[in-house]
């Protein structure tokens, strides 16, 4: 089976997607609290490696595929105004 890394993982897209491919995920990276407590219910067994700037590659579980979302923090919808 082959095995995958999210980077940027947000609410777990691309494990869902692996997923249903017969693709085992193995770990994740994101750092936004609400994201991590979806992909945890998710994908209980998929570990949370935390934030990307201070990963080391090296001591990652090796995996076949690794992907990533773009960070979206500048793409959320603006505050609707006040009434």
């Amino acid at each position: 089976m082959l095995t995958m890394g999210s980077l940027f993982d947000g609410i777990g897209g691309f494990p869902l997607a692996a997923v249903r491919a017969g693709i085992e995920p193995l770990w994740a990276s994101e750092i936004e609290a609400f994201p991590i407590e979806v992909t945890k219910r998710r994908f209980p067994n998929m570990v949370h490696v935390g934030d990307i700037t201070k990963l080391d590659g090296a001591k990652l579980p090796p995996v076949d595929i690794i992907c990533g979302g773009s960070p979206c923090q500048d793409c959320r919808w603006p505050e609707r105004a006040p009434v």
